[in-house]
């Protein structure tokens, strides 16, 4: 029998929300102790997104697939291992059909030993992955917002504008040939003619690239 200690950070920035890897290891070293078992390895996965399957990540990957009947894995917390709901039931099963025993600490110990654990695992994933959408929701809320306040967030400049010490500046000369192609576009003009009387203004434009101008600038 293997006991494997698995710790994971997405990025070092967990290491002030209390989930760092020191703070896992000794999470789990203490377990380990209290419960009498003798740890074989503690894998470390570093940088990896919680959104990523353990089974596609490079230590967790191969920590699974070399997991053998009556091998024991051990994670300070759900969320260091499974991705969603779906996926820790999915992983749970497949362990439990290998008999591996699985070992959370913030759900007391081994979560596939009963029924009442399989519950709370359903629950507790859940909450998890409602909590990672809710981060995923601020993070957009803020970039809209730093959007309608002329801030550059990276990618392609868009046509119509100049990027000022990360701000979004208007072009005066692209910005007449946006004016422009609204107006050839309601007279009925095609993307392509659009873009052949645009080249002639001075700006190098393909059909798909005006389309895309019309589309953002509506």
């Amino acid at each position: 029998m293997a006991v494997y200690g698995y710790c994971r950070v997405s990025t070092m920035r967990q290491a002030d929300e209390g989930l760092s890897l020191e703070v896992q290891r000794r999470q789990i070293r203490g377990y380990a102790d209290m419960h009498g078992m003798e740890l074989t390895d503690v894998i470390i996965e570093e940088g990896v997104s919680g959104s990523t399957p353990i089974g596609q990540r490079p230590a967790g990957g191969a920590l699974f697939a070399k997991l053998q009947a009556g091998d024991i894995v051990i994670a300070a917390k759900l969320d260091r291992l499974f991705r969603s709901a779906l996926d820790a039931l999915q992983t749970v099963e497949d362990l439990k059909a290998r008999g591996v025993k699985l070992h959370l600490l913030d759900l007391g110990g081994d979560i596939a030993a009963n029924g009442l654990s399989k519950l709370f695992l359903t629950v507790a994933a859940a909450f998890a992955e409602a909590e990672r959408e809710r981060i995923r929701e601020r993070v957009a809320q803020v970039k809209a917002d730093q959007k309608t306040q002329g801030r550059f967030l990276g990618g392609s400049r868009p046509f119509g504008y100049d990027v000022v010490d990360g701000t979004l500046v208007k072009n005066m000369s692209e910005q007449t040939a946006i004016v422009g192609m609204k107006n050839m576009k309601a007279a009925g003009l095609s993307l392509r003619a659009i873009s052949e009387a645009v080249r002639e203004m001075g700006h190098d434009l393909s059909h798909t690239a005006v389309a895309r101008v019309l589309r953002d600038n509506a």
